[in-house]
């Protein structure tokens, strides 16, 4: 064979072989790709998870909020320190005093219901209790980003399916491995799909918490 390849040829017995490999190369890539575009669908939800109330205190809930500073936009976790002195108080430390109101102002036009105190160089909220129907409205609302979630990972199988499809059609692709594949990601389906089942069941457990 090794002559073969010096003259600049395909040994017959190669070209079969890389027939074969081929296809299967492609559905490995389908899979990886799909993995990676569940893993950010999880990533999302439990990124939009984050910031909705709890009856404690989280740095979450306040860092992504978008500040006008600068000229441009920019999270507050990327001007400020965040900590929790007491469970239900956060407590914003600016880098730079210049954008300490800027920071209240965003929080205040926030849909969090949050009502920051600037204190000298600090911006200081206390969270109010939840009334249990403002708890059971909290989780309206991650049971819906939940579904969102679920939609997603429902979207990107579909989308693989029918790369599947696509590479069989266009042949060299057996249909034990078709349909291996397509198990492989029917697998990765209901391993995600449960994922945003179970931290939906956690966040729920947060806000149901007093």
């Amino acid at each position: 064979m090794q002559a073969w390849q010096e003259m600049g040829w395909i040994h017959p017995i190669q070209r079969r072989f890389d027939l074969l490999i081929v296809p299967i190369m492609a559905l490995d890539d389908i899979l990886l790709d799909t993995e990676e575009k569940m893993i950010k669908t999880e990533e999302v939800v439990q990124h939009e998870f984050s910031g909705v109330r709890t009856g404690k205190a989280s740095p979450s809930l306040v860092e992504n909020i978008v500040v006008e500073v600068y000229g441009s936009q920019m999270r507050i976790r990327e001007l400020a320190g965040i900590t929790t002195p007491e469970p239900r108080m956060l407590l914003i430390q600016p880098w730079d005093a210049a954008t300490l109101h800027p920071i209240e102002k965003a929080i205040q036009k926030s849909n969090l219901g949050l009502n920051p105190a600037v204190d000298k160089k600090f911006i200081r909220i206390v969270l109010p209790e939840l009334s249990q129907e403002r708890r059971m409205e909290f989780i309206k609302v991650v049971k819906k980003m939940a579904e969102d979630g679920r939609v997603a990972i429902r979207h990107v199988r579909r989308d693989a399916m029918e790369n599947i499809k696509k590479d069989a059609k266009a042949g060299g692709v057996t249909e034990d491995q078709e349909e291996m594949a397509e198990k492989e990601v029917q697998k990765l389906t209901d391993q995600y799909i449960a994922k945003i089942d179970k931290h939906l069941e956690g966040k729920e457990k947060e806000i149901l918490t007093v």
